[in-house]
């Protein structure tokens, strides 16, 4: 694995670490209603990250080798990515924003199942920058580097929002501002790691790259619609959470198509 992929998978690590270290230097927790923003900015970078970065990708590849019928493998993909989330979800314990418990019973404290919240997000995000950068290792035309690279500065972009929420609310249930910096940039460590594996699979599946892609894909629609969709959408009405969507949305289509 050379030096630029190790440095393309780091990226979506540093902006978590950089938002968790946002608890250094602010006093008080993000309120609700910002928590609900940067979430629908979150979403909106994954949906876009999803269907310009992986989806297309996947059929366009697809397409070449197995003609129309090429999309059956890319609809199993996604759908097993989603599968794949979901037994995770079920399995590991995590708390949300509102306090709500999910996965097996366990007697893990409250700070500990938020973290793991944002850890099996960063899952799929990993995936899917590892699975990019693996097609351009293996020569694939329809990945280049700057599309991996783009896809990883733009997850970073919305890690650096979800370090902050993940980092503030430790803080604020009483954990020091040291410990919650770095159990905040803990929770982001995950993200190299899943890259790794996934680029150490992807060498041993070659042909399987348009599945890979999608099975990213579907994965990090998972995470989007089972996690970050209500909690956007909890509290008082706002459009203000669809808004940071659509400009999240938007900038990660632009990221991709200037740069992919």
């Amino acid at each position: 694995m050379n030096m630029n992929v190790i440095v393309g998978l780091m990226i979506p690590f540093i902006g978590t670490t950089l938002g968790a270290m946002m608890v250094l230097f602010m006093r008080k927790e993000i309120n609700n209603h910002l928590q609900r923003v940067l979430t629908g900015f979150a979403a909106g970078v994954m949906v876009s990250a999803s269907f310009w970065s992986l989806l297309i990708p996947a059929v366009e590849q697809a397409k070449e080798s197995m003609g129309k019928t090429g999309v059956i493998p890319v609809v199993v993909g996604f759908c097993f990515g989603m599968l794949f989330l979901l037994l995770i979800d079920t399995v590991i314990p995590h708390m949300h924003l509102d306090e709500s418990v999910e996965g097996l019973r366990s007697g893990l404290k409250k700070t500990t199942m938020l973290v793991l919240t944002v850890v099996i997000h960063n899952i799929p995000e990993g995936m899917a920058v590892g699975v990019l950068y693996a097609g351009w290792m293996q020569g694939n035309a329809a990945v280049s580097f700057s599309a991996a690279v783009s896809l990883a500065v733009g997850i970073a972009i919305q890690n650096f929002p979800e370090g902050a929420i993940i980092s503030m609310p430790l803080h604020a249930n009483g954990m020091s501002k040291g410990k919650a910096f770095l159990q905040g940039t803990l929770s982001g460590v995950v993200e190299p790691v899943a890259g790794c594996l996934t680029i150490l699979l992807a060498s041993q599946l070659v042909p399987w790259m348009p599945v890979l892609l999608s099975f990213a894909a579907g994965a990090m629609i998972y995470v989007v619609v089972e996690e970050l969709i209500p909690e956007m959408a909890e509290g008082e009405h706002s459009n203000t959470a669809t808004l940071a969507f659509m400009l999240g949305f938007a900038g990660m289509m632009m990221l991709d198509i200037l740069f992919g």
